[in-house]
């Protein structure tokens, strides 16, 4: 490797872009394109970085496999950051198990970082977690512990373990420090927001505030019975009913929530739950059905019992029964979590996130856009969507997480 690669690396690995290209802007052989690649990404031009890599990586020879494999791992860290999950992972496995034969454990560590973090994305924690328990940190430079530790502190912060989560920010913060890099600095810094600002709203006895991941942590672990409107399921001492493909029910259950230790009017569940304002006999006598459905699903909590003027949802055992809710209402509040990141998403890539249709993400993308909540950018397949950050927004319970029950 000649003296100017190796000055542009070390640039790059200083977190100076800048640095780097004012040695090598000019050269298009195979290590200047990677490393051009690498400082275009650190720069923001995500697109060129991605053709850049690409270039390299074709520009390596055969008998280079090192180097084409370390250009994958780039272009799928290029995917990443912009929200490319439909990049091919089999490419990226392919490529960790070539740095590991050739004993690059950092980079091939890196690879399994970007495969948990994609995991994270779209919600599954388990596999996200099994696979970090096959790396062991230890000797690892500051650089790589920064991303180890912000992948510890991610499923910490899905898990609603804050303590453990808070430990592995500050551990991360320490190795950033080490590594002298701002940009690694910055990340477990915006990182850090997420456990203080608010996470949900808590609705008891008619009176709402706000609630911090730990304070939701510590509800969890009460006796409350929770109606739980981030996730849709109804919760008492570590025991889940899930009503997410119930949309009428949870309406029910989370307005006799609201309500208790009150009753609610039978008007007052029809309007609720069917979305109506003309009331007839029809809709009474399905909300007596749909009272039963709701009834026999919380037999084991709470009971549905009907009063002169309705409803009551009276527990078993717990001592009160609160809501959990989302922190601020809006109707599509899982998908303006995502894109809350401040990121720009395609709209194949929150379908995946989401699990949903692209269809049906892009509906809803459009009447978000015609609202004036989220905005586009480029047409066609180049089409991205963003939004700035919403107020006091925190996305840790909105992002999927796989329900025990599942």
């Amino acid at each position: 490797m000649d003296s100017l690669i190796t000055a542009a690396a070390r640039a790059l690995a200083t977190g100076d872009p800048f640095g780097a290209l004012n040695w090598i802007a000019l050269r298009d052989d195979a290590p200047a394109l990677a490393l051009r690649g690498i400082a275009m990404a650190q720069l923001g031009d995500l697109v060129r970085a991605k053709a850049l890599m690409r270039s390299a990586a074709r520009a390596f020879g055969p008998k280079e496999a090192v180097a084409r494999a370390r250009c994958v791992v780039a272009e799928a860290e290029i995917a990443l950051v912009s929200r490319d999950l439909g990049w091919p992972t089999k490419s990226l496995d392919a490529a960790r198990l070539t740095l590991e034969a050739h004993g690059d454990r950092v980079n091939a560590a890196h690879a399994r970082f970007l495969e948990i973090r994609r995991l994270l994305l779209i919600g599954c924690l388990d596999e996200a977690e099994r696979t970090l328990a096959e790396l062991d940190p230890t000797p690892f430079p500051p650089a790589s512990r920064v991303a180890h530790e912000l992948v510890v502190a991610g499923i910490e912060m899905r898990r609603l373990r804050t303590k453990p989560a808070r430990a592995a920010l500050a551990r991360a913060g320490h190795a950033a420090l080490r590594a002298g890099i701002p940009g690694l600095t910055a990340e477990v810094e915006n990182a850090s927001l997420v456990l203080n600002a608010p996470a949900a709203r808590l609705i008891a006895r008619g009176d709402e505030r706000l609630l911090l991941l730990e304070d939701v942590e510590s509800l969890m672990a009460s006796r409350a019975l929770i109606v739980d409107a981030c996730r849709h399921v109804v919760r008492e001492a570590g025991t889940m009913i899930s009503l997410a493909g119930r949309p009428v029910l949870f309406a029910i259950a989370r307005a006799l929530a609201e309500a208790w230790p009150a009753d609610v009017s039978r008007e007052a569940l029809v309007t609720r739950a069917f979305r109506t304002k003309h009331i007839d006999e029809s809709h009474r006598a399905r909300l007596r059905v749909e009272v039963g459905r709701l009834r026999k699903l919380l037999q084991s909590q709470a009971s549905v019992s009907a009063t002169k003027r309705g409803f009551a949802l009276l527990p078993h055992r717990a001592p009160e029964i609160v809501v959990l809710a989302l922190p601020v209402d809006e109707e599509h509040a899982a998908l303006l979590a995502f894109l809350a990141d401040g990121e720009s998403w395609p709209s194949s890539a929150l379908a995946i996130a989401l699990g949903a249709s692209q269809r049906t993400v892009q509906r809803t993308l459009d009447s978000l856009a015609t609202a004036g909540k989220v905005q586009s950018l480029g047409r066609g397949r180049a089409r991205r969507w963003m939004t700035p950050s919403v107020p006091g927004f925190a996305t840790a319970l909105l992002l999927p997480v796989p329900l025990p029950i599942d």
